[in-house]
């Protein structure tokens, strides 16, 4: 069974990029384009790993984390910030939030795989 990734992305230019760099991949994608509709795909679908971004409509990335780690059924499931928020303290601010990763936009597309593939190993 290939393991699933929630991605929780508004731009549909960004969820293009993902959507076709997790094309080349065993993984499933499963997509939401705000926080709440992140949260509620998180709790129906029970993703292996989420790829958040951090300026959402509705919820924010960083309450959206909050949200989903503070559920004891999903709290397990790895975030990975991808986020264009990349000043000084944005990192710490997101792992602060309950994310477990962080990659700042725009990113390498080898570098985002490599880190989708270090937490889904």
């Amino acid at each position: 069974m290939s393991k699933r990734i929630l991605m929780v992305e508004d731009t549909e230019d960004n969820r293009q990029i993902i959507r076709d760099l997790i094309a080349t991949t065993e993984y499933e994608l499963i997509e939401a384009a705000d926080g709440a509709a992140g949260i509620a795909a998180a709790v129906a679908h029970r993703p292996d790993l989420i790829l958040m971004d951090i300026q959402l409509p509705v919820i924010d990335g960083y309450e959206a984390a909050r949200r989903i780690k503070a559920d004891p059924a999903l709290r397990h499931i790895p975030i990975i910030a991808v986020t264009s928020y990349a000043l000084s303290g944005d990192e710490a601010k997101a792992l602060a939030a309950g994310c477990d990763g962080y990659i700042a936009k725009p990113f390498s597309p080898r570098q985002l795989l490599s880190e989708i593939r270090g937490f889904l190993s």
